[in-house]
């Protein structure tokens, strides 16, 4: 969690960069931005206000770490504050080199010297990279004699930061802490801020821990499960709910407790064990078997965790609880299958 109360933005440099594929260019700024209090405080929600989610990434290099420009720059700055204008047009020049999808638009580039940010409890400096590509329109009503006029002009929507991400000064020698939003970008073109850009990986903490073993969970019961056991839907759903269960009522994850808590079956058990392991070789991860839950992953993935019953177009039916309430059967005279449910009551 960021909190901001008592932050401050020492430096900012504005720069623009254009589409490198277009040969559109960089300008860049002679100096610092000299800003009013009220033009900060503006800035301040602008560039802080969209970083809500708990997830942090680290700054990565396949082969060494410094090797990473933005890591290089930013160092360069945290060790030499003097040195930021000069860093922010080598940042400026490392994002335009980066920008060369046919589809990136061009746009104004902000780099942010911030002092007293917390972050998880932690007070710290941090340098912030912020890219506006959405232009909007805004009406403005004035006085005119008698009466008012109405003009337009176009510009930037503080609420709506398209691309951002805040480095702070800490664990320097696994690539800092870093927040990283991209608002604006689905498809191909969106890996150039995250991926090229930045070069960022996941954090490996107790929030990616959780959000990964329950997606790897939620894929084996789904997608894996099925291809080796006979188990119909409502059984999937049941372990779903197990599962979920679990995450929910436990503050620590234990690989052993949660597979024979959930599963049960040695054999399912080993068979997990071998999915997890397979999934880590794939994606290219390392999954601790122990570590405190998260309930903010949690939350989100409960949204996922959904488990659900889709018959035809006709039916969609939500499984929460005891798997021996719902039957499936044929019907030979309509030559179709059913299923049977028993409730007490009806709400």
């Amino acid at each position: 969690m960021i909190i901001s109360e008592n932050a401050s933005l020492e430096r900012l440099a504005i720069h623009k960069t254009g589409n490198k594929s277009r040969e559109e260019g960089v300008k860049l700024s002679t100096s610092c931005v000299m800003i009013s209090e009220r033009i900060r405080e503006l800035l301040m929600h602008y560039f802080l206000q969209p970083f809500k989610s708990p997830e942090y990434f680290q700054l990565f290099h396949e082969t060494d770490l410094s090797l990473n420009e933005v890591y290089h720059y930013v160092c360069s700055i945290f060790d030499d504050p003097e040195s930021f204008f000069a860093q922010s047009h080598n940042l400026a020049l490392h994002l335009y080199q980066a920008s060369s999808h046919p589809k990136i638009k061009p746009g104004e580039f902000y780099v942010v010297h911030f002092k007293q940010l917390i972050v998880d409890g932690e007070e710290t400096e941090a340098i912030g990279l912020f890219k506006s590509e959405l232009k909007e329109t805004f009406l403005k009503v004035y006085p005119s004699g008698d009466n008012f006029m109405v003009g337009h002009e176009d510009g930037i929507n503080i609420n709506k930061l398209d691309k951002g991400c805040i480095i702070f000064n800490l664990e320097r020698e696994k690539g800092f802490v870093v927040a990283a939003i991209d608002n604006t970008s689905k498809s191909n073109e969106a890996i150039y801020w995250m991926d090229t850009f930045l070069n960022l990986r996941q954090r490996a903490d107790d929030y990616y821990f959780t959000n990964q073993t329950m997606q790897v969970c939620r894929e084996f019961v789904t997608d894996k499960l099925p291809e080796i056991f006979e188990i119909d839907r409502p059984g999937q759903a049941e372990l779903l709910n197990k599962s979920i269960k679990f995450f929910k009522e436990n503050e620590a994850f234990d690989l052993d407790d949660f597979a024979g808590e959930v599963f049960g079956n040695p054999v399912v058990i080993e068979t997990f064990r071998e999915y997890k392991r397979d999934y880590e070789v794939e994606k290219q991860v390392e999954l601790s078997d122990s570590f405190d839950i998260s309930g903010q992953a949690v939350r989100r993935q409960s949204k996922v965790f959904k488990s659900i019953l889709k018959l035809d177009k006709n039916f969609h039916v939500y499984i929460h609880g005891n798997r021996d309430l719902i039957e499936k059967g044929f019907d030979d005279e309509r030559n179709l299958h059913y299923y049977r449910l028993f409730f007490k009551e009806e709400n």
